[in-house]
């Protein structure tokens, strides 16, 4: 973590990625481009994974590692808990897109299936006859149109973006706690053997 440059460039990229997560997590609201009934949205777009997990969750450690602070950081090792604890609130919010991303493709979206009726119609499938592998299925759902496409395309995206953050964010904790417990940190002119 006191890589200066190595954690702006993190930082940078995880920002990037939890606006676009933002982004594709709003996107899930208006199927198709629409406006539709909140009753009639897929139940996991309501669990914020992209807005909480991927985005503000995320933010936070993005900002701090932005920040920089790679010679203040070194000063004492206490003073390094404060970024591994973002980096691992980062972390959990990023496996939280992940696990409700992989949900909602898993389950499908919520669709109707002729005469107004709203169902998951794919939700009960197993993977090996998952709606994913088969897209002639995706016809049985018929309003919002393109509704299946859109969601596997949006609940794709999150899951990659959070799997992304999660390894970012995994490997600030993992420096982090180094820099902490093995005093990797030193700094500029400093001779290790006085280092503490």
């Amino acid at each position: 973590m006191c890589s200066e440059m190595g954690s702006r460039y993190t930082g940078m990229l995880l920002l990037a990625l939890a606006t676009a997560a933002i982004i594709a997590n709003l996107l899930l609201y208006f199927p198709n481009g629409q406006v539709l009934e909140p009753a009639k949205i897929t139940d996991f777009v309501w669990f914020f994974h992209g807005f909480l997990g991927a985005g503000l969750l995320v933010i936070v450690p993005a900002l701090m590692l932005l920040r920089g602070d790679g010679e203040a950081c070194c000063a004492q090792r206490c003073g390094m808990l404060f970024p591994v604890l973002l980096a691992i609130q980062g972390t959990v919010g990023a496996v939280y897109c992940v696990v409700i991303s992989s949900l909602g493709l898993l389950s499908g979206p919520f669709c109707d299936t002729g005469g107004g009726n709203y169902t998951y119609p794919f939700r009960n499938d197993s993977l090996e006859d998952s709606y994913l592998f088969n897209q002639p299925t995706w016809a049985t759902c018929q309003e919002p149109e393109h509704i299946v496409l859109w969601n596997v395309v949006l609940f794709s995206i999150l899951l990659g973006i959070g799997i992304v953050e999660a390894m970012l964010c995994l490997s600030q904790v993992i420096s982090g706690l180094c820099d902490i417990y093995c005093g990797t940190c030193i700094r500029k002119g400093q001779d290790p053997s006085t280092r503490l």
